[in-house]
């Protein structure tokens, strides 16, 4: 591992979890110089929980320059995602840092997609495992109620992993796409069934109005629809159990046919505004930052667009256009 790439970190840590060394761009990237850095806890200095910490020790002493990423909280700001690679250098547990904000601010957008396309690769082996090791634990007839609940929510959270790595791997990927005419509404359901658990547990029931005798929307469904369900669960996120989540199918201009989603929520703040369909770029943007900048790449790359209209006020509303 190297302290060479511009603004990156290599800390080195003692068996007590304190830092032993730091290297680097400090400043820039965990805003405290090296001489601060020096003696202070590890969690601390990379700004997270006590227990994550001690998670990244065991990672590092394992020795496999395994991948790890942590957000990084810094008193009341934003928090801030960083890239860990980490392993041992003469013994010691280190960790090489990067501020991913600050590498991808004004990268163009081939340098994006490279990363995103690295990251993908690099979580989903370790993720397979976990999967796997889950389903062999639910095929276990003895578990508690307690312990069958322990695992519905890991499978859970394996589910988010995978829509955040296909997120990624989509906006990292360049191929062209398939194009077929499909019914929107068809197009609309394929998506809602991807996210269709995570509906069910908050009770979540989509609410369609669609007009009459629409054109089938010319799209590549398999890249389509896994940004649209991301949408769907993002504003399903936000609305309370047992809630309705609106859309509407209907025609615009020219013609051509509009998905319209209201997320009433959700608002978008004026630093926002410019930044909202960019990767890592609004705090809309769950599912690793980039669930709106694909959810644009995918729809540019097929003809059609998408736009939001909202304020600082709750109330939101997304609309995607699509060719014929």
């Amino acid at each position: 591992m190297t302290a060479s790439l511009l603004q990156a970190v290599q800390l080195a840590w003692s068996p007590g979890l304190r830092i032993t060394r730091a290297q680097g761009d400090c400043s820039a990237v965990l805003h405290r110089s090296a001489s601060e850095l020096m003696e202070a806890p590890l969690h601390t200095a990379l700004g997270i929980t006590p227990e994550r910490a001690r998670e990244l020790d065991a990672v590092a002493r394992e020795d496999r320059r395994a991948v790890e990423f942590v957000s990084c909280r810094r008193g009341s700001t934003e928090p801030t995602p960083l890239r860990l690679v980490l392993g041992l250098e003469a013994g010691e547990p280190t960790a090489a840092i990067q501020d991913l904000d600050a590498l991808l601010e004004g990268a163009p957008p081939v340098q994006i997609s490279k990363l995103s396309s690295s990251l993908s690769h690099e979580i989903r082996n370790p993720l397979s495992s976990v999967k796997m090791a889950v389903q062999t634990l639910q095929r276990n007839t003895g578990l508690s109620d307690r312990d069958k609940r322990r695992l519905t929510i890991a499978n859970r959270e394996i589910r988010t992993m995978e829509r955040m790595l296909w997120l990624l791997s989509e906006y990292g990927r360049d191929s062209v796409p398939s194009l077929e005419h499909h019914p929107l509404r068809t197009v609309l359901q394929e998506a809602q069934a991807m996210v269709a658990p995570e509906l069910a547990e908050r009770h979540i029931e989509l609410r369609l109005e669609e007009a009459p005798e629409l054109p089938r929307v010319r799209v590549d469904g398999t890249r389509l629809r896994p940004v649209l369900a991301q949408l769907l669960l993002n504003i399903a996120t936000g609305l309370p159990e047992h809630s309705q989540l609106e859309v509407h199918l209907r025609q615009g201009p020219a013609g051509r046919p509009l998905l319209v989603l209201k997320d009433p929520t959700a608002a978008l703040p004026p630093e926002e505004r410019g930044t909202l369909f960019e990767p890592f770029g609004s705090r809309l943007a769950r599912g690793a930052g980039l669930s709106l900048a694909a959810l644009r790449r995918v729809m540019l790359n097929q003809g059609g667009d998408v736009s939001a209209e909202g304020s600082a006020e709750p109330g939101m509303v997304f609309t995607l256009t699509f060719a014929v």
